[in-house]
């Protein structure tokens, strides 16, 4: 499945366990949920994946905006 732009997948382990897989980037992030419905566990993927997205955004090196009021043309 997909969900802004990650592959994930869920897969039963056992009735109630599901083990779920994505990747963002080179890292891959893996675990184990507990949800009697498929959906439920599907979803809880996707708030992970929400999680990861703005963590990965927030350690990307921000780029400098340049100062206010400032042109680099001639009027």
């Amino acid at each position: 499945m997909i969900y802004k732009g990650v592959e994930f997948t869920v897969t039963a382990v056992a009735p109630g366990i599901w083990k779920w897989q994505f990747r963002i980037d080179d890292r891959v992030v893996a675990g184990k949920t507990e949800a009697k419905l498929n959906l439920l566990a599907i979803r809880r993927v996707q708030l992970r994946i929400d999680r990861e997205l703005k963590k990965a955004e927030r350690e990307l090196p921000a780029s400098p905006d340049p100062p206010a009021g400032r042109t680099s043309g001639k009027s």
